[in-house]
């Protein structure tokens, strides 16, 4: 799977590890997947830029820690015979992931690869609105973070 990674703002401060770790899952995840043909865009941000984004895309006025706008579900032309499937944008408030880390006793790096694995499995179809859903989308999640080797 191609990842591309960028910061905004940017000259927001993202350790080489957290680069590398998301890279590995995304990777990871388009074995699982099938999907290691594709391409994705990972965002990483701050409470202010995410803040934007959800007010302007979603009508909740707070920042949040990840947002996952699917190609699939856009109105982009489709593409017909892609070389390379595109699976869409996803953000990370790496401000948000901070506190949540800390909230769920865990560690920084954990929560930005789970919010990796979140926010790619929306990409993928998966949601978490109905009760049957969110169990699925979480045993999902379990699943590849155990896959990872990345625990609680």
């Amino acid at each position: 799977m191609n990842v591309i990674i960028s910061s905004e703002p940017d000259e927001l401060a993202v350790e080489e590890i957290l680069e590398t770790e998301i890279i590995r899952a995304a990777k990871v995840i388009g074995e699982l997947y099938g999907v290691e043909n594709s391409e994705l865009s990972i965002t990483l941000t701050d409470d202010e830029h995410i803040h934007e984004l959800n007010k302007n895309f979603r009508g909740i006025d707070k920042p949040t820690d990840v947002l996952s706008f699917a190609f699939r579900e856009s109105d982009e032309p489709e593409i017909l015979n892609p070389q390379v499937e595109i699976l869409g944008d996803i953000i990370i408030s790496l401000e948000r992931a901070k506190i949540q880390a800390a909230d769920f006793g865990h560690s920084y790096l954990r929560e930005v690869i789970f919010l990796t694995v979140h926010g790619i499995l929306h990409l993928l179809g998966y949601d978490h609105i109905e009760e049957e859903d969110r169990i699925e989308m979480e045993r999902e999640q379990d699943y590849i973070m155990t896959t990872l080797g990345i625990g609680r």
